[in-house]
């Protein structure tokens, strides 16, 4: 079935045209035009395309959401840091994560179904509006040392449900406001703008958190830099979904987008692929203890570190858009991602575990642009955002499962196993799974359609 796309705009030619050589033919240049094109091309087929940079509507929204990063990352890292301190229990950490599950599924799924039925830019900024009256909750706690674990749980989970409305919204906003053939550039910047926050994120928070009344600035530095989103949100243009959308509502438009994701393999091993990633290979609730047991401090450094190795793969992403075979692309970076979590959990130097993180945050970034691409590309417009609802889900919802199963193994038989040995089973999972599931292993991008083919 063909998918119902945007109209996309007038784009500047991609690249610049390159000057001649004005040399005379007795004095050659030091290196011949044809070899300085063929050099400058393959710079730019490697280095990260900022061709969507030039709609301005995407280039506000982007900023907006960089900063918002950064604020959330802040908050995220000392979310589980205040937990701990006051618990001392990594199954107390993993529960942090898991206290969102619930409002993620039910907002997330319903938040689709709404994104496809009214406009997306309104439902976008109130669900922002939520976030930020929640981290201002979370600084008030701080500021009144109110040192309960089940406040700070409440909260996750109301800030969960917001999230996965805004998230399901804003991956249905991005396909309407730049050219399809852009969408994997977009969705690039989108990921690498985010893991520069998360590189920047806990590294601040590890700063802020060291302060005199940490908790209390690093819950304020989020909410000053959150702020910028709803700006960003409030210049979105009405983006109401175009073809026959979620008329109904409610419980029967939830289930015509699940429908559709049964029906196509590709997109529901997309996201099986992913749920195995992170419940199986996600250490994150780990670190606060590995940072105090193994390596005497360091949690901002092991909390960034993903982030970095995705940083430094979407400065040199330029090929991902040209790889036909996204299905198979996508199994072999998950694979890549569960075997460099495995390898970081079996050393006992910090700087080599930040590496191995920082690899498998290079094989993340690869994963989440594919799986983003594959999803936008495949469904029209009037499912979009019930379909993104489910990839919010599956994205947001993996990694709590991750962080209870991190956890409550290690309460149960210590970091080695709850680290390496999930890893190595996510391994076998996705390879054999992958494997087995041939349209999703075949799946194919044609370059005549926006549309691929299994």
């Amino acid at each position: 079935m063909p998918t119902t796309s945007p109209t996309p705009r007038d784009l500047p030619p991609a690249g610049s045209s390159e000057g001649s050589s004005t040399a005379p033919p007795t004095a050659p240049p030091t290196a011949p035009p044809a070899r300085k094109a063929r050099s400058a091309s393959g710079l730019r087929g490697v280095a990260l395309d900022t061709r969507p940079l030039a709609h301005p509507v995407f280039r506000r929204l982007l900023i907006g959401q960089g900063a918002a990063y950064v604020g959330t990352m802040v908050t995220s890292v000392t979310i589980p840091v205040q937990v701990y301190a006051l618990t001392r229990s990594s199954l107390a950490v993993g529960l942090t994560g898991v206290a969102g599950l619930v409002p993620l599924v039910v907002f997330g799924l319903y938040g689709g179904a709404i994104a496809d039925r009214f406009d997306r830019r309104t439902l976008y900024l109130a669900s922002a509006c939520v976030t930020w009256a929640v981290t201002l909750a979370l600084l008030c706690q701080a500021v009144a040392d109110l040192r309960s674990v089940p406040l700070i749980l409440g909260l996750v989970a109301v800030q969960a449900g917001a999230f996965a409305v805004s998230s399901a919204a804003r991956g249905a906003i991005i396909p309407r406001i730049v050219p399809v053939p852009l969408i994997p550039a977009a969705n690039t910047l989108y990921f690498t703008v985010g893991n520069v926050g998360q590189v920047a994120g806990p590294l601040v928070a590890g700063v802020l958190i060291a302060l005199p009344n940490g908790y209390r600035w690093a819950y304020g530095a989020d909410a000053v830099l959150f702020s910028l989103l709803l700006y960003s949100a409030l210049r979105l243009p009405p983006i109401v979904p175009t073809g026959t959308g979620a008329r109904t509502g409610g419980l029967r438009s939830v289930f015509d987008g699940l429908r559709f994701i049964a029906a196509a393999p590709v997109l529901w091993m997309s996201f099986a692929v992913d749920i195995a990633a992170m419940t199986l290979a996600m250490p994150t609730a780990l670190f606060p203890a590995a940072a105090q047991l193994r390596f005497g401090g360091g949690v901002g450094l092991l909390y960034s570190a993903i982030a970095i190795g995705s940083v430094v793969a979407g400065l040199f992403s330029g090929w991902i858009g040209r790889v036909r075979r996204q299905g198979r692309a996508l199994a072999i970076a998950v694979i890549t991602w569960a075997v460099a979590i495995a390898l970081a959990g079996t050393v006992r130097q910090l700087f080599a575990v930040v590496i191995l993180l920082a690899a498998a945050g290079a094989a993340d970034l690869v994963s989440a642009v594919y799986r983003q691409t594959i999803l936008q590309t495949y469904a029209p417009d009037a499912l979009r955002g019930r379909l993104q609802g489910v990839f919010t889900v599956v994205v947001a919802g993996g990694p709590r499962l991750g962080d209870l199963r991190a956890g409550a193994m290690a309460s149960a038989t210590g970091l080695g196993i709850a680290w390496t040995g999930s890893a190595l089973l996510c391994v076998v999972v996705v390879t054999v799974g992958a494997l087995l599931i041939r349209p999703f292993w075949r799946y194919t991008v044609t370059p005549a359609s926006p549309r691929a083919h299994d």
